[in-house]
């Protein structure tokens, strides 16, 4: 047995410009939830499952140590997956949509628990987020 056994993802770090506008596309539109903020820091914890999305405010004190905010140029991570329960295309792309939030094509990627349907979205700062399904018997 290896000293380090992992067993799932803890948490991902975002960089971000607009904190608010980036906790109203987790928790509203994804369906994260606030858990924690320090606001001295410019950190902002939201529940994602079993793990979680910290946000961090680039104009904050954690945030200024990651340099240029992030954009185009300047990106923060190729993407992070989070883990549906179920995967109803035309549910999940009418709910982006309502929100103006552009769903991306959904093809069948190979994650953490084996092949299933996936689709990309974009977060407020650019940032992809893969919406990963269960999956397929």
């Amino acid at each position: 047995m290896s000293a380090i056994e992992i067993r799932d993802i803890d948490h991902v770090v975002l960089r971000v410009s607009d904190v608010a506008r980036s906790i109203a596309f987790y928790c509203g539109v994804l369906g994260c939830v606030e858990e924690r903020r320090i606001e001295s820091l410019g950190l902002f914890q939201l529940r994602a499952g079993t793990a979680l999305v910290d946000l961090v405010d680039v104009a904050g004190p954690l945030g200024k140590l990651g340099g240029p905010a992030p954009g185009e140029s300047a990106r923060n991570l190729d993407h992070f997956a989070l883990c549906l329960a179920n995967f109803e295309e035309p549910a999940i792309r009418a709910h982006l949509e309502a929100h103006g939030v552009a769903p991306g094509d959904v093809g069948e990627r190979y994650g953490a628990r084996g092949m299933g349907p996936s689709m990309y979205v974009r977060d407020p700062d650019g940032n992809v987020v893969e919406l990963k399904g269960p999956p397929r018997d």
